[in-house]
């Protein structure tokens, strides 16, 4: 499967499109992330919380990921809001630490629907943002992302929202985002979209999202998909906890692969990075040893 969009550049990175799939692995500095992996506890110090950020990070780009997202407040389901001021007390300091150590080639991602969160990481050392309200939720959003030249993922949140079906509510509303993107003067090249599995969804709206994935090829932008670990698979698979999803996300990895996602964001990115690259040879022609 090759691609026909053009690559996306910005500051010293470069991605293609279609020739592989990228993975992002995902850094919670949270106390409350539904996965179980958030690096925040009550005892622990900010030196402390930066180690443990860095140590993650580093296993995840000698893995193969391409993208780390770090995020600073949980976004599951009834998850308590924090304020800009502690999403930034939890987050800049990882991002200014991870700035300095990561490889070059590592691209830093900022998970955050707040502009202030967005402007301060971005300026300390981040290199995209991944927001999960497609800008609708801060209006200021848009014009920190223009300001910074950087890209962002724009993800259909269906939480609170009318739905009819499901396939064409996500296109509408992501066209929407996209359009309103471009208005505040970012770049075509800079946008990548997320049918947002999970976020206000069914269950059957959350497996039809994953069996029609490749009508968001419609928009004509790069995909990030991100299933990992998430409760659809768990119900599908006989209401399994998170600590023995790792098939089950394999599963929606390699079938999201195969539907054309451009990037998937996932927890257990060792493995994961495996399933990525078999399907590539299978689907994408990569390269044979």
């Amino acid at each position: 499967m090759q691609s026909s969009l053009p690559p996306t550049n910005w500051a010293h990175h470069h991605l293609e499109w279609g020739q592989r799939t990228y993975v992002m692995g995902i850094v919670n500095v949270t106390p409350d992330s539904f996965s179980g992996d958030g690096l925040v506890t009550e005892s622990l110090t900010e030196e402390a919380l930066v180690q443990r950020a860095i140590a993650q990070a580093q296993r995840f780009v000698a893995a193969g990921a391409t993208f780390v997202d770090i995020g600073g407040e949980s976004t599951r389901p009834h998850a308590t809001a924090i304020s800009a001021g502690q999403e930034l007390a939890r987050v800049l300091p990882v991002i200014q630490a991870l700035h300095t150590v990561l490889p070059r080639h590592a691209i830093i991602s900022i998970d955050t629907y707040k502009a202030e969160v967005a402007d301060k990481t971005l300026a300390a050392g981040a290199h995209m943002v991944n927001d999960i309200w497609a800008l609708r939720h801060d209006p200021g959003m848009a014009a920190v992302v223009h300001k910074h030249q950087v890209p962002v993922v724009l993800m259909a949140n269906m939480r609170g929202y009318h739905k009819r079906d499901i396939m064409s509510d996500v296109v509408r509303l992501l066209a929407r985002s996209i359009d309103d993107a471009l208005k505040a003067g970012i770049a075509w090249e800079h946008l990548i979209i997320d049918p947002g599995i999970g976020f206000g969804m069914t269950l059957e709206e959350d497996v039809t999202l994953l069996r029609r994935l490749g009508e968001l090829r419609v928009l004509a932008r790069p995909i990030l998909l991100g299933t990992s670990r998430k409760s659809h698979i768990g119900r599908v698979l006989g209401g399994l906890p998170v600590s023995e999803r790792l098939e089950g996300t394999a599963a929606t990895v390699a079938l999201g692969v195969a539907q054309g996602a451009d990037i998937v964001r996932v927890h257990d990115v060792h493995e994961m990075m495996r399933v990525v690259k078999m399907s590539d040879a299978i689907v994408r022609r990569a390269p044979l040893p």
